[in-house]
């Protein structure tokens, strides 16, 4: 008889995540966790079924756009897919935004809903996208605008962006990528020009757009008369669709063809005259608009850690169904080795990711301290940083750890891949946000805060070994501290050359400081040792990358290909 091979197969992907209940078990009290889990357990049924089964059979469909109706009319319509569809209902009936603002558990709100968001978003490829900007919308304006005011744009708006009735429910946009450039913003070409009834109507083109299809959008314009760079820019309110349904003076000149997130209608627009309200004053956009920033850089770390789960569940059932040499894949120790990596590097992504999250909650919730939010400021960049760059490595080695089979597309293991590319691209590249990194340092000196919060987690080791681990994350921490203040004083172009190595070491140390943590409490709580596996393996595989001495004219000849 023939042989044909079992696909991998996931159940429930709460009941099936150790780490996330492990977690949750920690961190909310008792009556918390059992009023949330069983909606956790409920999205956990839906990824790991019914969304799963309609993400499998819609993988070859593709947002359409018809720019023209058959009579020559202008229409510019985008058509998303039906598992498209269908996750934006069950986003909105859940309140995978909502909740954040209903703050029905306090402070942990916030963790409440990056759970929900965690465990929804493998199975919608990449539905989180609008959903990460329209939760960032919904911050910028309960941030600049009275939302409790009904006279006011905002209130409306914010209402419909934490909706969880999908029939008044909005998603939001964010308007900020020009053909000048992603990050340098101040270079904007978009002019807010006023109408003859004193109204700003927008013209220029937004060269990167991902949520086209949504009815509202946050966006960047320079008001007439205004100076060139980031101070001259205003944050404007603009909304999609007019009164008559068609579209506010925006065409849609092309959707891109990306490599990877392909649900996502990602599309370049013309901006003709599209009526916008200013958020907040005429100038300093930027800095208006980075409240949402914040937000969405947040919602990219949970992701990636979300995708390095799914990859890993899949890997390990697959190694289970596939028997090479006279046994399956899970008895071979070279393979168990592999597996144990990703699990390590995946699980300390969902901590660094979680601890942005607690910070932004006690944050919102009016709790936090001075320290931690010095703390918040530093740890979100490194957050999407950091667990970016580890969610396409990992990624990377699912997709190997399923061989030929890992390389074909119908088997949905690809996309995986594909789609971890975006994360540290999106919200700002890896060397970009490095930069930020060295900017927060600057302005608000974080960086005692984080060594302080480190030694504080370390301090819970609950054996030799774990204490090592600790001394590890403590000593590389304080080696990124000690070359960072040695070359401020002998070679300040060396600090940028060196950023990404120094914020990777903070990312990793952090990452290492609360495995170790929870490893702790997992031992003395729950009897469970594979945390603790999980962060001497993490810190076996390296946390330390700053070099005390770097030749940058060697690295600039290597670079530039010159002798």
């Amino acid at each position: 008889m023939a042989f044909y091979q079992a696909p991998p197969a996931i159940g429930n992907q709460y009941d099936d995540d150790r780490v996330l209940r492990s977690y949750l078990g920690r961190i909310l009290p008792a009556d918390v966790l059992g009023r949330v889990e069983p909606e956790l357990r409920e999205m956990g049924e839906l990824a790991g079924g019914e969304l799963y089964r309609l993400q499998l059979e819609d993988r070859l469909n593709e947002p359409k756009l018809t720019q023209w109706d058959a009579w020559g009319r202008r229409v510019d319509q985008i058509e998303v897919t039906p598992l498209w569809k269908r996750a934006a209902r069950i986003a909105t009936e859940k309140g995978v935004v909502a909740t954040a603002y209903e703050k029905r558990s306090g402070e942990l709100s916030r963790v409440h809903q990056f759970a929900l968001v965690y465990l929804f978003d493998s199975s919608t490829d990449v539905y989180t996208c609008p959903l990460a900007m329209t939760d960032g919308a919904a911050k910028t304006l309960l941030s600049h605008r009275d939302v409790r005011d009904e006279a006011d744009f905002a209130a409306r708006a914010f209402a419909r962006l934490t909706s969880r009735d999908p029939a008044l429910a909005w998603t939001s946009g964010q308007w900020m990528t020009e053909r000048t450039g992603g990050s340098d913003v101040g270079l904007s070409e978009t002019e807010a020009r006023r109408d003859a009834e004193g109204h700003y109507r927008l013209h220029g083109t937004k060269w990167f757009t991902s949520a086209t299809t949504s009815q509202m959008a946050l966006t960047l314009g320079r008001p007439e008369g205004n100076p060139p760079g980031g101070r001259g820019l205003a944050l404007f309110y603009v909304e999609v669709f007019g009164p008559d349904g068609r579209m506010n003076g925006i065409e849609v000149n092309r959707l891109k063809d990306k490599l990877g997130t392909r649900k996502v209608p990602t599309a370049e627009l013309t901006l003709a005259g599209a009526l916008a309200v200013p958020v907040k004053g005429l100038s300093d956009g930027i800095r208006n608009i980075s409240p949402m920033l914040n937000v969405t850089r947040t919602w990219n770390a949970v992701c990636a850690a979300a995708g390095m789960r799914r990859g890993l569940a899949l890997a390990r059932d697959y190694a289970r169904r596939r028997v090479q040499f006279g046994a399956p894949l899970s008895d071979k120790p070279l393979h168990v080795d592999t597996l144990a990596d990703l699990a390590a590097e995946s699980e300390g992504a969902f901590h660094l990711a979680f601890r942005a999250v607690e910070l932004l909650g006690r944050e919102e919730a009016g709790v936090i301290t001075e320290s931690e939010a010095r703390l918040l400021r530093l740890v979100t960049p490194l957050a999407k940083l950091t667990t970016g760059k580890q969610a396409v490595t990992v990624l990377s080695e699912v997709l190997e750890c399923f061989g030929g089979a890992g390389y074909v597309e119908d088997t949905g293991i690809p996309r995986l891949y594909r789609d971890a590319q975006v994360l540290p691209i999106w919200e700002g590249t890896t060397n970009v946000l490095s930069l930020d990194t060295l900017r927060a340092l600057q302005k608000e000196g974080p960086l005692e805060d984080l060594l302080a919060d480190i030694r504080s987690l370390v301090a819970t080791a609950s054996d030799e070994a774990l204490r090592r681990a600790g001394e590890g994350a403590i000593a590389a921490a304080t080696h990124a501290a000690r070359w960072l203040v040695e070359s401020f004083q002998k070679d300040p172009l060396g600090v940028e050359a060196g950023a990404r190595r120094f914020a990777l070491t903070l990312g990793r140390a952090y990452e290492l400081a609360l495995l170790v943590r929870h490893a702790s409490h997992a031992l003395a709580k729950e009897g469970e040792t594979r945390p603790r596996a999980a962060a001497l393996r993490f810190y076996a595989r390296g946390v330390d990358l700053v070099r005390d001495e770097e030749d940058r004219a060697l690295a600039a000849a290597l670079a530039n290909d010159v002798g």
